[in-house]
């Protein structure tokens, strides 16, 4: 991935944040996933009431990748923070390392990001490493 296609992505991500349903930590998470046939799809973080009910925005991201029939996970990006406040370094939480493991392809990059200058880039093996597979279709 270039860096054109790195900025355009935490920008998207960054703009899904700000779409967050997130009035019990009123910590608000954005993501954009760019699949292997180039399309983006964002996602934002949905709580609920019931805190299991609770949806990341890198799982609505992928889910709606999916539904569309996209499979194959190139990249994501991801930006959260305090609802008002400056983005910090939002790191996908377990679950969602494995729905990203679930569908990434060889190379897929993932950026967590404070903003468009600052970000840091990883393997899914680096953040997930020994990742559980049934099957995987290759």
């Amino acid at each position: 991935m270039n860096e054109n296609e790195i900025s355009e992505m935490i920008e998207l991500a960054m703009q899904a944040r700000t779409k967050a349903y997130a009035p019990y930590s009123n910590f608000q998470v954005g993501a954009c996933v760019k699949m292997e046939n180039g399309s983006y799809y964002t996602g934002c973080n949905i709580e609920n009431a019931s805190y299991g009910a609770t949806n990341c925005a890198e799982r609505t991201a992928v889910f709606k990748a999916v539904s569309e029939g996209c499979r194959k996970l190139a990249a994501i990006a991801i930006v959260g923070g305090l609802k008002n406040g400056e983005c910090d370094y939002t790191y996908p939480c377990g679950i969602c390392r494995q729905v990203i493991a679930e569908f990434a392809e060889q190379g897929c990059v993932i950026v967590v990001a404070k903003n468009k200058q600052e970000y840091r880039k990883y393997s899914v093996e680096e953040l997930l490493p020994e990742t559980f597979h049934l099957n995987k279709e290759e």
